[in-house]
């Protein structure tokens, strides 16, 4: 029956007997290379062929595959999909992705994910070191490659994870490097002039970051109040801008704004104000847009780092900045953390630590100061504590039946009608005659 034939590139498709249509797709091999099958079957030809179609597609994107059939390449490009695209941003996501699809897949993409050891992710990480990846990509590598497969084992599709009993990829501690009180004053003074000036101000006092400040609205400032208010930040994926939410719940957050802030800020809206483009962007470019973070590094900062005679720096370092400066100043970490937006206490305490010694040898001389205090002040309690000794003596002889006779008596060169030629004599008598206390009674005294 012409009915019965198989269209061309239908796969698997047939009339059984009984008058029931069915199909076949081999959806992988099992763990002793044995070819697994999968068949559907349909009133008609027509139900069948889709339910075919479906397979396929399940088949090609992993859907349907056992673990052991499940290739390393396979089971990243599940994972970007379904666990991370959903829960982080669009950059963040083409970061991922692009490891994954230049660093991973080319070397151990082919591998049945059952099959993968910790010696080829070992061996993966040299592979990278000997192509010239830096230090800091194959960490990056190293964290994607662990986060997926912990997901695979809690998935239950491989019973440990590869990636936990290897050598982590290391690399140098990245140094940035904060501007010093002198070159923040000619950063700003270079600034002054120009209609970014009050963003300078911010970055470098306030710590924001420039998602941050570039996506500033009028309606996040509060200049009566001294307050700004972060609830979003511009990103740019693919050549559009859009405003998103900060990443954590820190992130959104309330910062006092210093004199100098308020008043830039206030001179800034009255010229845009002037221009017409004082309604919804802090920072706009000429026509009253956002301004996309190259051209304010290419057409504004580094072009003001050559006019105020400064290293060359990255604008995030301004952020680096505002923390040292505060951590210099004394001001308490957690003060610190609340004012960049970090979610714990120890990430700002890491991060800034190259000021801790600073911080270490004046707690030092503090405590040197506290002490010495501590020690004056039990010195004074003690003297105000012990009785006069003059006045204990002389209660002991007049116990004794002694007094103390007082008599004037001069230098013989002096003026007895002088009162200041003359000073007392106190002298010790017994009220019986004019001899001093026996020997007895003055040993008495003292055993």
């Amino acid at each position: 029956m012409s009915t019965k034939r198989r269209g061309r590139g239908e796969g698997a498709i047939f009339f059984r007997a009984d008058g029931v249509w069915c199909a076949t797709i081999t959806i992988g091999y099992d763990g002793d290379g044995k070819r697994r099958r999968r068949t559907v079957y349909g009133p008609s030809k027509e139900s069948v062929r889709q339910q075919l179609t479906a397979l396929h597609s399940q088949a090609l994107h992993g859907g349907i595959l056992q673990p052991t059939q499940i290739t390393v390449a396979q089971y990243l490009q599940r994972w970007l999909a379904d666990v991370a695209k959903p829960k982080v941003r669009a950059t963040t996501y083409r970061h991922y992705e692009g490891l994954v699809r230049l660093h991973i897949i080319p070397h151990i993409g082919g591998m049945r994910l059952t099959k993968l050891t910790s010696a080829h992710v070992q061996g993966l990480y040299a592979t990278l070191l000997r192509n010239s990846i830096s230090p800091r990509q194959s960490q990056m590598v190293h964290s994607r490659l662990f986060s997926a497969l912990k997901r695979a084992v809690r998935w239950k599709l491989i019973p440990s994870n590869p990636c936990a009993e290897v050598d982590r990829p290391t690399a140098p501690i990245k140094r940035f490097t904060p501007l010093t009180p002198p070159q923040v004053l000619a950063l700003l003074e270079a600034a002054a002039e120009t209609r970014l000036y009050a963003l300078y101000v911010l970055a470098v006092f306030t710590g924001l970051r420039q998602g941050e400040l570039l996506g500033l609205h009028w309606g996040d400032i509060d200049l009566s109040g001294g307050l700004l208010q972060v609830r979003q930040q511009l990103q740019e994926v693919a050549g559009v801008m859009e405003l998103v939410e900060p990443k954590t719940a820190a992130g959104r957050r309330q910062v006092a704004l210093p004199k100098v802030a308020i008043e830039a800020l206030g001179a800034h809206r009255a010229r845009m104000a002037a221009k017409g483009f004082d309604q919804t962007w802090v920072f706009c470019d000429s026509r009253g847009g956002p301004i996309r973070k190259s051209n304010l590094r290419r057409k504004s900062f580094e072009p003001l780092l050559v006019a105020a005679g400064l290293p060359k720096v990255r604008f995030h370092d301004l952020r680096h900045t505002a923390a040292t400066l505060l951590m210099l100043f004394e001001v308490h970490p957690k003060v610190v953390q609340e004012r960049l937006g970090h979610s714990r206490v120890g990430i700002t305490l890491d991060t800034y630590s190259h000021v801790l010694p600073t911080m270490q040898r004046a707690a030092a001389d503090k405590l040197d100061g506290l002490i010495e205090s501590m020690r004056a002040a039990a010195d004074a309690a003690r003297r105000a504590a012990a009785p006069p000794i003059e006045l204990a003596v002389g209660r002991d002889w007049l116990q004794l039946g002694y007094r103390i006779e007082e008599t004037p008596f001069c230098e013989p060169s002096a003026n007895p009608a002088n009162p200041l030629d003359s000073q007392e004599n106190p002298e010790w008598s017994h009220l019986g005659s004019n001899q001093g206390p026996p020997a007895c009674e003055a040993g008495a005294l003292t055993n």
